[in-house]
C-alpha cells in the first residue's frame, strides 16, 4: 500500500490533496520504491506501474496532469492539456475530477485552493521558480480575491540542509529585503535557506495570508522522502490535489 502525507489545512469537502511518499511502489534502488516521474533512468514499466498504484489506491478521477518541470513560472489549465507532459511548473483548474500534480525531490511543492473550492492549483517551487515568480503567476491565474485563497507547503529540503551561493540570497534580498530573514550563515560565503519561509513571504506579499504545512525534510528523512541533494539519482514523490463535484 502506497504512504501518503494528507493535507492538514482547512479547505472545503469537495477539495482532495495530498503527497505520496517514497514507500509503496515497485522501482528498484535508488529510486525505490514509489517513483512517479517518468523522464528518469528507472524502468519505465516500474514508473507506470506505480502511477496505476496510485490512480487505484487514492481513487483518483482520471490520469494527474504530470509536467515537464523546468524551474520556471508558465501556469497550464489543467483540464484542457492533451497528450502528453507540458513544459510548465504549474497548473490550475476549476473544473471537476481533474488532477493537478507537481512531482518534487526537495523542490517546494505548494497547493492552492479557493475557500470556496471553485478553484485549485498546484506549483512545483525550488528557489529558481520561487524567485522568478511561479507562486504569483499562480495566484494571479485564479482570478480571484488573494485573500479568498489558501496555501498548503508539502515536504521540501529543510533550513538546516539547504546550502546555496550568496547569489541566492541576494536575488531574494534584493527583490524583497524581508527576505535576508530566511537565510542563515553557513561555512565561508555559504548560506542555508530556508525555503518554506522564502515561499511564505512571497505569498504574503501576494495578499495570500491564509498558509499552511510546511515543516518536513526531504534531506533529513530518507526513509519517508527522495532528496536530489542527498542523493542525486533518485525518485520523485508527487503532489496532487483534485476537486470533486458538488452533489445536486
Amino acid at each position: 500500500m502506497i504512504e501518503v502525507v494528507a493535507a492538514d489545512w482547512p479547505a472545503p469537502p469537495q477539495i482532495h490533496a495530498v503527497q505520496t511518499t517514497r514507500r509503496g511502489g515497485v522501482s528498484r534502488e535508488p529510486y525505490d520504491s514509489l517513483n512517479l516521474r517518468s523522464y528518469t533512468d528507472d524502468d519505465s514499466a516500474a514508473v507506470q506501474a506505480n502511477r496505476q498504484r496510485l490512480r487505484d489506491e487514492l481513487r483518483l478521477p482520471g490520469e494527474p496532469l504530470w509536467l515537464r518541470q523546468v524551474h520556471g513560472t508558465a501556469v497550464v489549465d489543467a483540464a484542457r492539456c492533451g497528450a502528453g507532459e507540458p513544459v510548465a511548473d504549474a497548473s490550475d483548474t476549476t473544473a471537476s475530477n481533474v488532477v493537478c500534480a507537481v512531482l518534487t525531490a526537495d523542490c517546494l511543492p505548494v497547493l492552492m485552493c479557493a475557500d470556496d473550492g471553485s478553484w485549485i492549483g498546484a506549483a512545483h517551487a525550488g528557489w529558481r521558480g520561487l524567485a522568478a515568480g511561479v507562486l504569483e503567476a499562480l495566484v494571479a491565474r485564479a482570478g480571484l480575491p488573494p485573500p479568498r485563497l489558501m496555501a498548503w507547503f508539502g515536504a521540501a529540503i529543510g533550513p538546516a540542509h539547504f546550502e546555496v551561493g550568496p547569489e541566492v540570497r541576494e536575488t531574494f534580498v534584493r527583490a524583497q529585503a524581508s527576505a535576508a530573514l530566511a537565510f542563515r550563515a553557513g561555512r565561508g560565503d555559504r548560506w542555508y535557506a530556508d525555503l518554506y519561509a522564502l515561499a511564505r513571504l512571497r505569498l504574503q506579499q501576494a495578499g495570500v495570508q491564509r498558509i499552511h504545512g510546511g515543516g518536513l525534510c526531504t534531506y533529513a528523512d530518507s526513509a519517508r522522502f527522495y532528496s536530489y541533494r542527498r542523493t542525486p539519482d533518485t525518485g520523485r514523490m508527487a503532489t496532487l490535489i483534485w476537486r470533486s463535484a458538488l452533489p445536486d
